[in-house]
């Protein structure tokens, strides 16, 4: 079995059920797997592209059960949790957003965290990230994107990081029903388990009460104490 593989057993216990509801699940076309014999196997990048799907559709209660199961994943090298507050530097809170299309966007992003040195080829994250938009946009119907690749591109940053830009007025971004997305993270992350890990707790975050209004009329300096506040809140 590759490396790269769950069998019926280890996806069991990555998502907590037991290897027969798997088996069920993915008889079902439940769950993005293959039949190697009598067994499925599943590969670790399709369960995690699913695993995204269903953070984008979870409410705050799923969202925390989420986060502890990724926290508990056996196959996962990288240590424990991830708190916003330990990506997000505030160098990379740019607000005022001066952007007013989606190329400009996700050029202006990639370059202003590269100016900080949390990127080294902005050029080769731009050209992932509008990829990642043209397969499936990152808007949500809050007005925010949360921008990422497709695929964590640990040979361009050195650490995980989240950086932020919140434009002066919405802009089409490929939000549903049309919204217009004003609020943009930026997530880089060095592996699946990690992208996966700082996409579950900004979820929870953003739908902490009040955190978006608030968001919104900060200065750079008010927004990054307001996520690092609301973020250590979600550990008490």
């Amino acid at each position: 079995m590759s490396h790269e593989d769950y069998d019926e057993q280890s996806l069991a216990t990555f998502l907590h059920l037991t290897p027969d509801q798997v088996r069920k699940m993915a008889n079902r076309g439940k769950l993005p797997g293959r039949r190697v014999g009598n067994q499925w196997r599943f590969s670790q990048a399709e369960i995690h592209e699913w695993f995204e799907q269903r953070i984008g559709a979870s409410d705050p209660q799923e969202l925390n059960q989420v986060e502890r199961m990724l926290n508990n994943d056996p196959r996962d090298n990288s240590a424990g949790a991830f708190a916003v507050r330990d990506l997000l530097a505030i160098d990379n809170v740019f607000i005022p957003f001066m952007a007013r299309t989606k190329k400009s966007v996700i050029q202006r992003m990639c370059d202003q965290t590269a100016a900080t040195g949390r990127l080294w080829d902005p050029v080769k994250m731009a050209e992932a990230l509008v990829s990642r938009e043209e397969l499936h946009p990152t808007a949500l119907g809050n007005g925010v994107a949360l921008l990422h690749p497709r695929r964590p591109m640990a040979s361009i940053i050195g650490d995980p990081f989240l950086a932020l830009g919140i434009t002066s007025s919405g802009i089409p971004f490929g939000g549903p029903r049309g919204c217009l997305t004003d609020v943009f993270f930026l997530i880089g992350s060095t592996s699946e388990p990690v992208h996966l890990k700082v996409l579950a707790r900004l979820s929870r975050l953003l739908q902490q009460p009040d955190f978006l209004p608030g968001l919104r009329e900060a200065t750079a300096g008010e927004a990054y104490d307001l996520i690092c506040e609301q973020d250590q809140l979600l550990d008490e």
